[in-house]
């Protein structure tokens, strides 16, 4: 027999039933407790959940983005009879091409576009969008000696383009058939400068572009024997094929990548991305922490007339002290549950809202991992801030039922609360180490959090310590503000810690926003160069040279040979089995760009070691940038091998230069000597920079004459490429300006509950000075004067604080000049000051109202 639900109750421990009977009442004062809670675990789980159902995505339609169980990529060169021959002998293949080129219509007008040659079987797996929708075979085929090809919607309107017009793509005349809406294999192909241009094979041959050296990459995709879309074969026959070709073919030279890890980079960033992610969430529960902290504070104030009641009646300081934590941390279980459950759900309304939108697969479900995580992270935030609080309630005094009003209890808190308070916090630390994979960024995080809040404190107590130094002003209402700014219990150590950190953190991610954005749009006129041309052959690098010379006389002009190269050894040590520090690992993954040179590049200068004679002719010699010999281990003497044109070159590094990146100039992480790569086949890269004074009209110009007299020569227009990245940057802005403003409403409701906490102190101020004669508008001055100072004092704070850690990350860690961006500063300090002030007047309004004889009957 199970019983009543009273027997049930009543076989409850005694604080549980006690918290539940309380509870029952309502959740009064815990409003923002709650809120806090779950706004901070909402976040963290919605992070989480979010990048888990895009991994679980990419693993799951793995084979359909990949375009086979494994994908085998050459830079420059076709796969040879025997590598292909082996390929066949393994399972079904397709091929693709990757190129960029330039579009040309007949009246002059030019655009860069990605091409993608795809034989008959394309795609392997997966299917094509097409508008209007034919078949795929069918927009591709050859009408009346013209070819047909399909577009991004991009093309069409760049060139004022609609179905069945024409344009020139290299020696080929080209016949746009229908928009590409979709293709299964894009995340594949990497993301470009230009739109996508789908074409067959035959008509990618017949453009002409094909040429020794040119910058084609050819990816042969294996669906291996036995496969079928239904029917995948393990992981461990797809790694056993990819250890078998690198074994076969040692020097092929290859980019192998399996449909577990499509794109090595883009798991990387998405991995780091979630961080800093979850990490801006935490930020917002560790603000709410401050909101947690006063919720409970004044919890305990509440309760003191039925805590010195148990007391008065025999419970002891530690059961009145469990009693209370019992209650607390069952607000606590609530608000992480409602947390949990609104972050479960955002890869289902990700897919809802922006499914359509988004170009990668989402596989939304629930994670118990993440939601767990978020779990553990709301009640241990929880735990470390109430803690300390509720400490007081163990020496509350039996007497506070009768001078409570009249006496205030400023007993300090327990060792044990302390320690206690301790121990949580160490555990909360620890378990961001154990949750996270870069643990250098959760120190940096972890210590930046520390002086924040150590910083905020001491704000806060300078700023009473200071108003309590002022000399008496004339004025009622200054001197009551003056006086509320420093007295026993003032709200100034909750508002500017409450509000502070918040908006420091906005402050930092706008300003590090500000400025990628600003680097990338603000490129020197007559120092960033205006054009880069690619894919030069030695055969027409005269004439090319001729024509640059004779169209812009006064630009400069710079050309330097190109190659495509991948490191496929480290000292004695394959590429994939090194350890690279985070910032050179990207130089391992995929086909780099490499030169040689009798001479130090322009934008380079030697960092340590010494320049090859101008004639040299001994072993290979490399030039390698700094930072990532560094990345990778690598010092003057020691060895890289690299694969070029099938073809695996080691060299000794003979010096180390530093590079400027920012310049947008040529250069490279990997310069040769020039005996290296003798009589090999190869391109040239070429630059334009226009002097600062130069129309854009006169580059557009440019762009139209070469892509009409060199329609094999690729030109990318420097602005065009900065505005592409700018707009991703814009697009991770967003995320990241959503997670930010997460722990700013964090921020507003811990202020709010700060100023709802002392509203009852402030009740009977405002009933005493009433008695004595004050007027409603002398109160109102002074509430406002009082909210204005710490409204600049917090905002002048939290802009300083947040624009010195930008700058730091800025000019540290990424590399970049710093430009202070006033009007986002100004604007976040006045923003600062106005909520603050309207939150106080909102809190304080009803105090203003009060009658005082029901409450001077209580004093």
């Amino acid at each position: 027999m199970t019983g009543s639900p009273a027997a049930r109750f009543a076989r409850l421990p005694f604080p549980l039933r006690y918290a539940l009977r309380d509870l029952s009442g309502g959740l009064r004062g815990f409003a923002i407790f709650l809120a806090c809670i779950a706004l901070g675990v909402a976040a963290i789980t919605a992070v989480g959940s979010t990048s888990r159902a895009l991994t679980e995505g990419l693993a799951r339609e793995g084979r359909v983005i990949l375009g086979g169980d494994v994908s085998l990529a050459l830079s420059h060169r076709e796969a040879n009879a025997p590598e292909r021959a082996f390929l066949e002998s393994r399972g079904a293949v397709s091929t693709v091409a990757l190129m960029r080129a330039m579009a040309r219509r007949d009246d002059g007008s030019s655009a860069l576009v990605e091409i993608k040659a795809v034989e008959a079987d394309y795609p392997a797996t997966g299917s094509v969008q097409l508008d209007p929708p034919i078949p795929l075979a069918q927009a591709l085929a050859t009408r009346d000696g013209i070819s047909g090809f399909v577009a991004d919607a991009a093309l069409p309107a760049r060139l004022g383009l609609k179905i069945g017009d024409e344009l020139q793509i290299g020696a080929a005349r080209l016949r746009l058939t229908a928009v590409l809406e979709s293709e299964p294999d894009k995340l594949a192909g990497g993301v470009g400068f230009g739109p996508r241009v789908l074409m067959s094979q035959q008509t990618f041959r017949a453009t002409g572009l094909i040429q020794p050296g040119s910058l084609v990459r050819w990816l042969y995709r294996l669906s291996l024997n036995g496969a079928s879309p239904g029917a995948q074969p393990e992981m461990a026959e797809v790694e056993q094929f990819a250890a078998d070709a690198q074994k076969a073919f040692p020097d092929a030279g290859w980019e192998i990548r399996t449909r577990a890890n499509i794109s090595p980079q883009f798991s990387r960033n998405l991995d780091r991305f979630t961080q800093f992610l979850t990490l801006v969430g935490l930020t917002a529960l560790i603000v709410g922490g401050v909101g947690v902290a006063n919720a409970v504070r004044g919890f305990v104030e509440r309760k003191k007339p039925d805590l010195a009641t148990l007391k008065s009646v025999g419970a002891t300081g530690g059961y009145v002290f469990s009693l209370s934590f019992v209650e607390v941390m069952l607000v606590a279980a609530l608000g992480v549950v409602i947390g949990a459950a609104i972050g479960a759900l955002a890869p289902y309304l990700v897919v809802a809202g922006f499914g359509a939108s988004i170009p990668f697969p989402l596989a939304p479900a629930i994670y118990a991992r993440e939601i767990a995580k978020g779990v553990f992270y709301g009640l241990a935030t929880a735990l470390v801030f109430a803690l300390a609080p509720l400490g007081r309630a163990h020496d509350v005094p039996v007497s506070a039922l009768f001078r409570d009003q009249i006496e205030t209890d400023r007993t300090r808190v327990r060792l044990r609360y302390v320690l206690l308070t301790l121990v949580s916090g160490a555990a909360l630390i620890g378990s961001l180490f154990v949750f996270t994979a870069d643990r250098r960024l959760t120190a940096i995080y972890i210590g930046a959090t520390f002086a924040g809040f150590l910083l905020l404190r001491g704000v806060g107590i300078g700023l009473m310590a200071l108003a309590r130094r002022l000399p008496h002003a004339r004025r009622v209402e200054v001197r009551l503000a003056i006086a509320n700014i420093h007295r026993p219990g003032a709200l100034t150590p909750a508002v500017v810690l409450s509000l502070g950190l918040g908006l420091a953190l906005l402050v930092a991610l706008t300003l590090i926003d500000g400025n990628i954005r600003a680097q990338l749009r603000d490129s020197l006129p007559g120092q960033t160069p205006s054009f880069f041309f690619v894919d030069i052959q030695s055969a027409q690098a005269k004439a090319f040279d001729d024509f640059l010379k004779a169209r812009a006389p006064d630009a400069k002009l710079e050309s330097v040979p190109m190659m495509r190269g991948r490191i496929v050894r480290v000292k004695d040590q394959r590429a994939e089995q090194v350890s690279a520090k985070e910032n050179a690992a990207w130089v391992l993954e995929g086909d780099r760009g490499i030169t040689f040179s009798a001479t130090i590049p322009d934008g380079s200068r030697l960092a340590e070691g010494d320049w090859w004679p101008a004639h040299y002719k001994g072993p290979p010699l490399v030039s390698m940038e700094a930072e990532i010999a560094d990345g990778l281990g690598l010092k003057i003497g020691d060895s890289i091998a690299v694969n070029v044109l099938g073809r695996t070159i080691q060299a000794r590094i003979a010096n180390l230069r530093s590079v400027n990146w920012r310049s947008f100039g040529i250069n490279f992480v990997l310069v040769f000597s020039p005996n290296t790569f003798a009589g090999a086949p190869h391109t040239a890269l070429a630059t334009v920079t226009f002097p600062k004074a130069t129309e854009p009209a006169r580059e557009l110009a440019l762009l139209a004459d070469a892509a009409r007299d060199f329609p094999a020569i690729t030109s990318v227009r420097v602005k065009d490429a900065l505005d592409a990245v700018n707009a991703v940057v814009a697009q991770l802005a967003v995320a990241v300006r959503g997670a930010s403003s997460v722990a700013l409403i964090a921020s507003v409701l811990v202020l709010a509950g700060a100023l709802a906490a002392g509203q009852r102190s402030r009740i009977y101020d405002a009933v005493v000075l009433k008695t004595l004669g004050a007027t409603r508008g002398r109160l109102l001055a002074a509430l406002v004067i009082e909210y204005a100072v710490l409204g600049a004092a917090t905002g002048l704070f939290a802009v300083l604080a947040g624009a010195v850690a930008a700058q730091a990350i800025v000019t540290r860690v990424m590399k970049l000049d710093f430009v202070w961006l006033w009007p986002q500063t100004i604007g976040a300090a006045g923003a600062a000051l106005v909520l603050t002030i309207v939150l106080g007047l909102i809190g304080t309004w009803r105090v203003l109202g009060q009658r005082p004889a029901a409450y001077l009957r209580d004093l």
